[in-house]
């Protein structure tokens, strides 16, 4: 087996690579990554590429047909990954997340890869009112994020051919990784406990979220990168969690708070309505995938993010300005001009750049 990881060098990759790894040994395992979140690391262990053959590095709006040959299986994380990041790039965004996307399918159908696996978003859902979205139910996309989500879905499902596509629509990520984000709401409550003793719940919270643990997402993308198109359709949108997993925001803060001795709640109770708010049936996925279910469960997430950064020695009460946070990397690297406006390398120049700029061998 060959597999090739886009984005592999962000929040969710390390734990892909290391599920990857441990389930099959002797596959070649490569990743891809222009590498703006390298620095962000929360191990004091190796990096997490040590698990990888090869470690490209690389533009994903570059990527070409003869760069996808003889992969059995590729996986597209690439992608600026929220809502705040969204709507301060949103051209960036679509040309990332739906354009690059789409274009790295079609050449790797044409390059022969067997399976494709887009990591899409429970968030196209938006404004969701009623009961648990469906996949054949109607999504509602409300930010510049979910709209290239939904966009790239839908350029995927052109594709002909043989080649199996699975387009994860994954609850949000939370739970410790070796490049972790605060700018996600169990994450960022965590941070918040264990630095303040203070959560603070800006909307009133009962919007509900489904969760998954980047642990469990990297189960459900090792199942779509080796099922056959027999289990599900050669191209299927399949949500991906646990209805067990959908949980009102204020319930999230309290069982931070009973994690963290000495923490209290806030509740903005007179804040406006969150138009953020879904839940969401994962019953599609138990049906085709019951040996990748979620196994990681709220009270699991919260003690590992809780014991890595300890471990890390976490203390920055101001860790929303901080690394921490993607956001605040983008603008840091462009405010420097180190990156420029369309979001390449300041010192990378078209003519002179080569293919692959730096390969680490594990």
């Amino acid at each position: 087996m060959k597999f090739l990881i886009t984005g592999n060098m962000g929040y969710v990759g390390p734990s892909v690579v290391k599920q990857l790894r441990e389930r099959y040994p002797d596959a070649t395992i490569d990743g891809v990554d222009v590498a703006f979140f390298a620095q962000c690391l929360t191990t004091r262990r190796a990096i997490p590429e040590r698990h990888l053959d090869r470690q490209y590095f690389r533009d994903v709006r570059d990527l070409t047909e003869s760069d996808l040959a003889d992969y059995d299986a590729v996986i597209l994380l690439a992608a600026i990954s929220n809502d705040p990041m969204g709507e301060r790039f949103s051209d960036i965004t679509l040309a990332i997340n739906r354009d690059a996307a789409v274009e790295i399918g079609y050449a790797a159908s044409r390059a022969g890869v067997r399976n494709l696996v887009f990591a899409s978003s429970c968030s196209v859902y938006g404004v969701a009112e009623g009961g648990a979205r469906r996949e054949d139910d109607p999504v509602n996309p409300m930010t510049a994020y979910a709209i290239s989500k939904i966009g790239a879905e839908q350029g995927l499902a052109g594709i002909g051919g043989d080649m199996t596509i699975t387009c994860l629509r994954f609850a949000t990520a939370c739970g410790m990784s070796d490049r972790l984000r605060l700018d996600l709401v169990l994450n960022d409550f965590v941070a918040g406990a264990l630095t303040t003793g203070q959560i603070t719940v800006l909307s009133d919270g009962t919007p509900w979220r489904p969760l998954i643990d980047v642990a469990d997402m990297a189960r459900a993308i090792e199942w779509a990168a080796t099922r056959p198109a027999s289990n599900g359709g050669r191209y299927l949108v399949v949500n991906a969690g646990a209805d067990s997993a959908n949980y009102q925001v204020r319930d999230l803060a309290c069982a931070v708070a009973g994690a963290v001795e000495g923490c209290t709640v806030s509740i903005n109770e007179q804040a406006p309505v969150d138009s953020r708010s879904y839940r969401v049936d994962f019953s599609l996925f138990a049906k085709l995938a019951p040996n990748h279910l979620p196994q990681v469960t709220l009270t699991d997430s919260i003690a590992n993010l809780v014991a890595g950064l300890r471990d890390i020695h976490f203390a920055d009460e101001d860790f929303r300005t901080s690394d921490f946070i993607r956001l605040q990397v983008l603008k840091s690297l462009i405010a420097r001009g180190t990156l420029s406006d369309d979001f390449g390398w300041a010192d990378w120049k078209p003519s002179s750049k080569p293919k692959v700029l730096e390969e680490i061998h594990a």
